[in-house]
């Protein structure tokens, strides 16, 4: 199929696209268009979607009308992953000239065609089109406000009910279409622009006299007459050897909205003031544990700084307790230091892609009008991010006094790809053996494949080169040669339990707003709010690096030195929290009940919670790296 083919000029143009820069404002298809009266506009339909199976279909899977030639639009990387077939649709209308009743086709369903149909209405599936880069919405009247309009992505396929006075259950198809385009029109010339594409679906039994010909008129709907469909009060029934007449109104409405505001309304936010709270809140927390490093370092350090310093006889030094005793050990490489600092590598280049995906979008460059421009961002900035991925490792593996940097890069460049590759593959063929159009097809699995080896394995050999060429990192203080022995520690600061506590407060910083994420992604809907998303970016990172510090200080003063691989797993335990967050939400929002669509929920919510540990974890062990070794220049040592 065309649709399964990925476009691979889409690759040149991304690398032309970050290596040239972009000279225009606009980006590629986002640009406006003028449209004259009597312009003809081309209706594309997308993938059926549904919150109940979380797998897509392409829109002719069902027995839909269809134009005389099927062809694909041209789908970047991010569109294809997302599963989004945009396709030209039977549905033509000419700018400014309403249509009534149109007929687009008829058909008479045949057992395997309604059982089909049956399936789709069962799972409440939506079908979705898009006209000049717009969706197509339902706008539901909200009851709660005055005026408060919510709108709903694509149409219900149908809707299942039963007639008056009968228990049977029957299944009903949305056969007719009114459509509502908005425009704005353009006061000096007689062009305008769409700024908004609007549905309203009605189940109607179509009924006409005679037998049926391209020229039958039909007496339920009849432009003559001026007779509309307004309701649905005699629905057309999904069932073998049912005649089906898909038909449409068009009508075209002057809006004061421009073009440029024009996707405002789907973007609107309800619940602003839910952000606000998930962000104070998120504060609170970091005020908390900046006021306890404060304390740390202000009032305890600068007193044990000076005390030690002042300490002049060994007498005094022998008696002493605390963190300043393990100066000897608190550099000495950890065991599995290899497997540290490729998952530090991995963290860094975690850390990069999202820093700069937010700028990105803070800047406007990924508006969901780009489709597919978040997800096609992430992974070429994932590629590219390689580099420091590369470099950050080195230097670690250099610092444990390592000397086969050329072991550390293949581990690096593979270890966290590779993993979550297979678990990747496992979930593409849960979704192809369901035959939905959510399946990545082989071409693009190809040009993920190439991106990997041809793009990102080099750049982590070029950062790993660059940065083990540089010489190593000293330690403030010398380690001794024989390992001193850890005092049995009290049990609140037992390794297991520190850790798992020290994930608590990242993942109550962030817990809000990850709700709303896990909302745009499960339950399709616009997420569009990346300013508040950098402000609980900045908390995520202040609280890991913070509760890391508290945590690594207690326990030095514990005199226990086994703090590298403690402070990586400190921070980095709130993904455990994260994954658990997604099983409770899975419970209470979702109604997902076909068991694949639920190992592909946990398969996916895996991958998310594997990066977030990465991506904690590394914060949290440069933090740690950093106060260490601060503290520990600060003293003097015989």
């Amino acid at each position: 199929m065309a649709g399964h083919r990925f476009h691979v000029s889409w690759i040149f143009f991304l690398f032309a696209f970050f290596f040239l820069g972009a000279h225009c404002f606009y980006l590629p298809g986002v640009a406006p268009e003028d449209f004259q009266k009597g312009d003809p506009l081309l209706v594309k339909v997308n993938k059926l979607t549904s919150t109940k199976t979380q797998l897509p279909y392409s829109y002719y899977s069902l027995p839909y009308c269809q134009p005389e030639h099927i062809f694909d639009s041209a789908e970047n990387l991010g569109e294809v992953l997302r599963g989004d077939r945009i396709e030209n649709s039977p549905y033509v209308f000419k700018m400014r000239e309403p249509q009534m009743c149109n007929v687009v086709c008829r058909k008479i369903l045949d057992k395997k065609t309604a059982k089909a149909f049956k399936e789709k209405i069962n799972d409440e599936y939506r079908v979705n089109m898009i006209l000049d880069n717009l969706p197509l919405v339902v706008p539901i009247r909200r009851h709660d406000q005055e005026n408060a309009v919510v709108y709903q992505h694509g149409f219900h396929v149908g809707l299942r009910g039963q007639y008056a006075g009968s228990k049977e259950e029957k299944h009903f198809i949305h056969n007719h279409l009114t459509f509502t385009v908005k425009y704005h029109k353009d006061p000096l010339a007689d062009s305008a622009r769409i700024v908004g594409f609007e549905v309203k679906p009605f189940s109607v039994k179509h009924e006409y006299e005679g037998k049926w010909n391209e020229k039958t008129r039909l007496t339920t709907c009849d432009p003559h007459a001026k007779r509309a469909v307004t309701s649905s009060e005699s629905p057309q029934e999904v069932d073998e050897k049912q005649e089906i007449i898909f038909t449409y109104d068009v009508e075209f409405q002057e809006s004061e909205i421009k073009w440029a505001f024009r996707w405002d309304s789907y973007l609107l936010m309800a619940d602003d003031q839910i952000h606000w709270f998930s962000i104070v809140n998120s504060l609170m927390i970091v005020l908390f544990l900046s006021g306890m490093v404060a304390m740390i370092m202000l009032r305890t350090l600068y007193r044990d700084i000076s005390k030690y310093n002042q300490l002049e006889t060994q007498e005094e030094a022998q008696e002493e307790t605390g963190w300043k005793l393990v100066h000897g050990d608190v550099f000495r490489p950890p065991t599995n230091s290899d497997l540290l600092c490729v998952y530090v590598g991995t963290g860094v280049q975690f850390f990069g892609m999202i820093l700069v995906t937010m700028i990105f979008a803070l800047f406007g460059f990924l508006s969901p009008s780009n489709r597919g421009g978040l997800m096609t961002a992430m992974l070429l900035l994932w590629v590219f991010m390689g580099l420091f991925a590369g470099y950050s490792s080195a230097r670690l593996y250099k610092m444990f006094k390592g000397t086969e940097w050329k072991k550390i890069t293949i581990k690096t460049a593979f270890m966290f790809p590779a993993t979550v590759f297979a678990i990747f593959f496992v979930l593409n063929a849960l979704i192809w053996g369901q035959k939905s159009s959510g399946a990545v097809p082989y071409g693009t699995m190809f040009a993920l494949v190439l991106l990997w080896f041809g793009i990102s394995v080099p750049l982590v050999f070029v950062g790993s080169y660059i940065g083990f060429k540089k010489p190593a990192i000293e330690d403030p203080v010398k380690t001794n040669k024989i390992p001193r022995q850890i005092p049995e520690q009290a049990w609140y600061m037992n390794p297991t339990f520190s850790i798992l506590i020290g994930g608590i407060l990242p993942f109550g910083a962030v817990f809000i707003e990850l709700f709303f994420i896990l909302t745009s992604i499960w339950l399709h809907q616009f997420y569009y709010i990346f300013g508040f998303l950098f402000i609980v970016f900045v908390i995520l990172i202040v609280t890991c690096a913070e509760i890391t510090i508290v945590l690594c200080y207690f326990q030095l003063c514990s005199e226990d030195y086994l703090w590298w691989w403690r402070s990586y797993l400190t921070s980095g335990s709130s993904a455990l929290y994260l994954f658990l967050y997604a099983g409770f939400y899975f419970f209470t929002k979702l109604e997902i009940t076909k068991p694949v669509s639920g190992v592909l929920y946990f398969g996916y919510m895996l991958i998310v919670s594997y990066a977030f540990f990465v991506l904690t974890g590394t914060i949290g062990f440069y933090a740690c790296l950093w106060f260490t070794r601060l503290i520990y220049s600060s003293v003097k040592i015989d």
